[in-house]
Order: structure tokens, then C-alpha cells, then sequence
């Protein structure tokens, strides 16, 4: 049973008086009947005051700037941080200067903090993309490229599954012969390919090119942009410098607008293009 309310009735001003007060007290406490209540329960609006809204708004606002110092601070975290040694190998480069390649190749030596042998990088900044190329260093670097030129034991071998090359070369009369293990070969990139120089009519001198070191070089799919090792840290002074000198003659002079030099752990050295 609901609350009883008591009305004076006969006195008409004294009842649109209680009338009033009922809908006023009804506004106060609007009651809204809400899912997962039971019976006469009611969820209640209540009146918030300015000073409580203030007080909310002030709470809200300490909410999101703590939620963009937490931000900023997971970006921070996520920005590779440089070490000293690093920093103290940057020091070291006038970032103004535009260094020979001679140079360069000295200077990356005396920075030189990591306990293994560095691997030599150029870097590229070229006027357009889709270049590409080939070139056959002076000096060799790295491992030995084992090469192998396609016969009848070499098919044999690739039948039971021993695969002990890096490179495979064939001579066209023998491409109908591979067919049968593109899919093999495919997927470990050692499937003959015209574009790249593995199917010759001489495949014996291209044998000698790849074992020399030849490189396959092009720039990002979508920015002119190449990367290339070029040689290693240990190497002298003079091998590395030739092998640079050939790699930026292949790709062209005239194509290049800026080319660094830097040894897998160090800062870049922007080299002198006069060669």
C-alpha cells in the first residue's frame, strides 16, 4: 500500500496551496523506475548544486591530465634511448661537415665502442625509386658464398633434400629439369631467376662473380631510399674505400643526393660525393 497523504478538503486556498507543495516535492524527487529493481524500489534524481559540479569538473580535469602524463610517459618509454657510448661517439662528428670517404672510414674506426666485428653500412638518399642494380666488390667481406651450378648431381641432391648452397646457377637447358622443384627452391629464394643472374649461357664465370661478392642492390619499394653493407670494420682502410667507391659508381653519381657512412652501432658520417 502506497503512503497516504492527507488533504484538508473545504478550504480551497489550503488545498492549491497542499496541491503545490505535492508538485514541488515531486520535482525535488523525481522518481524513475529503472531495470533490475525490485518492486517499489526507485532510483532517485537528486538536484546537484554548482559547488558539487564545480568540484566534479575539477575532478575530471585532474583525471585527463593524469591520463596524458601516463601517455607521454609509455611514448617516452617506447623512444629508443641512446647509450653514453653512443653519445660520446656522436660528439665526435661534425654533423656539418661533409667527410671523404677516407675520412669517414678513419673516424668510424677511432669511434668504434662494440666488442664484435661491425658490420660497414651506406645509406642512400637517391631522386627517385625503382633503381636497382648489380655490382661486384673489390674485396670480398663476410662469409663465403657458397655457389653451386645446376648438373645432374646437383639434381640429385636437391631430389633427397640436401641443400649445401647459397646460390644455385643454371644454364637455360636445365630450367625445364628445376620445374619440378620450384617448390623446393622458391621458398628458401633459391629457385633460378633470369633478373637476377642466375640462369647464363656462361654460368661458370657468373659462378666466379657471386663467389667474389656480387651484390644485388635496389632501393625501398616506396621511398628512394638504399641500404648496403658494404664491408666489415676489420677490413683495411683501403679495401673498404674501394668497395664504397664501387658500390656509389654502380648506382650512379648523378642519381645520389646524400650518402652516409656508419658501422652497425655507430652515429652516420655524411660523406663527400667528389670522388
Amino acid at each position: 500500500m502506497g503512503k497516504i497523504r492527507t488533504r484538508i478538503l473545504g478550504l480551497e486556498e489550503i488545498e492549491q496551496k497542499q496541491k503545490k507543495e505535492q508538485k514541488e516535492k515531486a520535482a525535488e524527487k523525481k522518481k524513475i523506475r529503472a531495470p533490475g529493481l525490485k518492486g517499489g524500489e526507485r532510483m532517485v534524481a537528486v538536484e546537484v548544486g554548482e559547488e558539487e559540479l564545480k568540484k566534479m569538473e575539477k575532478a575530471k580535469k585532474i583525471v585527463e591530465e593524469a591520463e596524458k602524463k601516463t601517455q607521454k610517459k609509455a611514448k617516452e618509454i617506447k623512444k629508443k634511448i641512446r647509450g653514453k657510448n653512443y653519445q660520446k661517439a656522436k660528439t665526435q662528428i661534425d654533423k656539418n661537415k661533409l667527410y671523404s670517404i677516407k675520412e669517414a672510414i678513419s673516424l668510424l674506426k677511432k669511434i668504434k665502442y662494440a666488442k664484435f666485428d661491425e658490420s660497414v653500412e651506406i645509406h642512400l638518399n637517391v631522386d627517385k625509386v625503382g633503381l636497382k642494380g648489380e655490382v661486384e666488390l673489390p674485396y670480398s667481406f663476410g662469409k663465403k658464398v657458397r655457389v653451386a651450378i645446376v648438373d645432374e648431381d646437383i639434381l640429385a641432391k636437391i631430389e633427397a633434400g640436401e641443400i649445401d648452397f647459397d646460390v644455385l646457377i643454371a644454364h637455360p637447358s636445365f630450367m625445364p629439369k628445376l620445374v619440378k622443384y620450384a617448390k623446393i627452391l622458391g621458398p628458401k629464394g633459391l629457385m633460378p631467376n633470369p633478373k637476377n643472374g642466375t640462369i647464363t649461357t656462361n654460368p661458370y664465370e657468373m659462378a666466379k662473380k657471386f663467389e667474389k661478392g656480387l651484390l644485388h642492390w635496389k632501393t625501398e619499394s616506396k621511398f628512394p631510399l638504399i641500404h648496403q653493407l658494404i664491408g666489415k670494420i676489420s677490413q683495411k682502410d683501403e679495401e673498404l674505400e674501394e668497395n664504397i667507391k664501387s658500390f656509389l659508381k654502380a648506382v650512379g653519381l648523378n642519381h645520389i643526393k646524400e650518402a652516409f657512412l656508419k658501422t652497425t652501432m655507430s652515429p652516420s658520417v655524411k660523406l663527400n660525393l667528389s670522388l
